[in-house]
């Protein structure tokens, strides 16, 4: 599966890239890949990796182990911590997960096992959601006396809704692979065993694509959404036009064309421009 190991040596995350995909797996096993200060700055270079690496055209995030995707934030690092100190640690996670859902390339959380607190807000800042059989997800921090840091009170309803994420949020409790479905929160549900082959598949489906298509779609839906519609509108005209000045957009209809001349005929694609152009007969509307 992957080959290519990057240059980036990591203590707890591990970083590969094979071809178009780059893989980052969060290397704690031991303790359900929790997640302290220093993973978090190895995720952080990680991912401006990915970012600034043009050969990287999609990434998928999991965890090693078979027990957890990332079991939360590491509580013994700030236990003691004080309200400013707090701050700044929820502000730091905040960029890391926003590095993420703003990259410019599709990210897969292919979600191994348990997805809890900082580990289910990371989840939610990635592109596509893909939980194994035995996934769990759930943002407890309010049984421990705080709340949401990673932008989980944020992203949660965006995804499934307020109610839902209400009810998730106050009463702490996880829910399993097949509710986290039925709610949105995840896209699919995949044998474990299939699951990194799967987020495989589905980014080479992704890449095949024009990557400047892939990037301003993504861009348009994330900014979209914190917009009136009106304001979406107009990013989505503006990002539309943007393309006509690719070589993307170029070479994409060259091939277009290409497989339509071959497949239908010139004189196919000719009568096609020309009812474009002078628009529906009487005789369509009848039809």
């Amino acid at each position: 599966m992957r080959s290519q190991t990057s240059p980036l040596e990591f203590k707890r995350l591990l970083y590969e890239k094979n071809g178009s995909i780059a893989y980052v797996t969060f290397n704690r096993p031991r303790v359900f890949n929790a997640l302290d200060t220093a993973l978090i700055a190895e995720l952080k270079e990680a991912f401006e990796d990915c970012r600034d690496d043009s050969t990287v055209r999609g990434v998928i995030l999991t965890g090693a182990g078979d027990k957890a995707f990332a079991a939360g934030a590491d509580i013994s690092e700030f236990a003691d911590d004080t309200a400013v100190e707090a701050k700044g640690m929820s502000r730091h996670g905040q960029a890391v997960t926003n590095l993420i859902e703003n990259l410019g390339k599709p990210v897969i959380a292919a979600v191994n096992g348990f997805a809890l607190g900082a580990g289910c807000e990371l989840a939610m800042a990635c592109t596509i959601r893909l939980a194994g059989e035995t996934a769990r997800f759930g943002l407890p921090e309010v049984k421990i006396g705080i709340m949401t840091g990673a932008g989980g009170s944020q992203r949660l309803p965006r995804l499934v809704g307020k109610g839902r994420a209400l009810q998730i949020i106050l009463t702490g409790e996880m829910i399993d692979a097949q509710e986290a479905y039925r709610i949105g929160l995840v896209n699919e549900i995949v044998p474990i065993a299939d699951l990194i082959a799967r987020a495989e598949a589905l980014l080479k489906q992704i890449i095949s694509n024009a990557p400047i298509g892939v990037k301003f779609s993504i861009e348009a839906i994330n900014k979209g959404l914190d917009t009136s519609l009106t304001e979406g509108l107009l990013l989505e005209a503006s990002l539309f036009a943007l393309c006509f000045d690719t070589e993307d957009k170029k070479e994409g209809h060259r091939h277009f064309l290409k497989g339509a001349l071959q497949n239908f005929g010139v004189d196919d694609i000719r009568r096609g421009r020309m009812h474009a152009r002078r628009g529906p007969s009487h005789a369509d509307h009848r039809n």
